[in-house]
């Protein structure tokens, strides 16, 4: 499950974070389970992950991320949340796994499929 909130997309760990901390300060909608009476500037919300995308999407919570990917140097980022691509996206992996670097790395491994 993907969460969307403050205009960011996070892993399914983060986004019930996210929405336990609100429901904390006491920011929890009248109906956590109707979408439509709330924005996603106030509270995550569910949005599908099946949508393909440009490039590799991580979860927002960056090295934060509660299921954070640990590259081999040690940095940790946030772990991915999208599988699908376009041929944009693949192009776009082509391009980073090309120049190398960790994450084209990881990209290189999670889509190789596409590639």
């Amino acid at each position: 499950m993907v969460w969307t909130y403050n205009a960011d997309c996070y892993c399914d760990a983060c986004g019930e974070a996210i929405r336990h901390a609100l429901d904390g300060q006491g920011k929890t909608p009248d109906n956590p389970s109707d979408e439509y009476t709330y924005d996603s500037d106030d509270y995550p919300k569910y949005c599908s992950n099946d949508e393909e995308t440009d490039c590799p999407q991580h979860c927002g919570s960056g090295e934060e991320c509660l299921n954070a990917e640990v590259l081999p140097s040690g940095r940790k980022i946030g772990c991915l949340i999208g599988t699908s691509l376009t041929s944009a996206g693949v192009e776009y992996v082509k391009e980073a796994i090309a120049k190398g670097g960790e994450v084209a790395e990881l990209w290189a491994a999670q889509f190789s499929d596409y590639l």
